[in-house]
């Protein structure tokens, strides 16, 4: 959101239940704009971390006016590089914003008797196909096996590939 003079605010929306991560989020804003001081307020059920600065523009050219799932959505090259070189980071940013890791279940009749079974699953949805793009594009740098779970959401649900996001994304906490 722009401000007086040619000033741009990023806010950051997060649960509030999330200790560490809000943490982390303050600090990353400290590292991108050194002296930068972002401050929080509560929401109800959120706590909301803001940086004012002039340069916001320069780091996120994709933003624009309206919905980002109506308007097109890519990474500069620059910015492509750095996902490049580290996509686990993007995929823990996209999945912590948009994403879950959760228990799923089924049931098997087996010799008669039916059984459950229970096994961990990650889910990533997102209303805008460029960007359930680039999540995917970040799986397929890191070689973990995705499928499209419905035309907005992406699952990853294999023992290995789960066991591979688990080393990138981590819990939220």
């Amino acid at each position: 959101m722009q401000a007086r003079r040619g000033v741009f605010s990023l806010s950051i929306y997060n649960d509030a239940r999330y200790e560490t991560l809000n943490a982390e989020i303050a600090a990353s804003m400290r590292r991108v704009k050194p002296g930068g001081h972002p401050y929080t307020r509560l929401a109800p059920g959120c706590l909301i971390t803001t940086l004012y600065w002039k340069h916001w523009p320069c780091l996120f050219p994709q933003h624009g006016p309206g919905r980002k799932h109506e308007r097109k959505i890519e990474l500069a090259d620059w910015q492509r590089e750095i996902v490049r070189e580290r996509p686990g980071r993007f995929l823990r940013g996209l999945f912590h914003s948009d994403g879950c890791r959760f228990t799923n279940w089924t049931e098997k009749i087996i010799a008669g008797r039916r059984k459950r079974y229970e096994y961990p699953r990650y889910f990533f949805s997102n209303s805008s196909p460029d960007i359930i793009g680039l999540c995917t594009w970040a799986l397929d740098l890191l070689k973990i096996e995705w499928r499209m779970a419905r035309p907005n959401a992406v699952s990853v649900a294999r023992r290995e590939a789960v066991a591979r996001l688990d080393e990138h994304v981590g819990p939220k906490s």
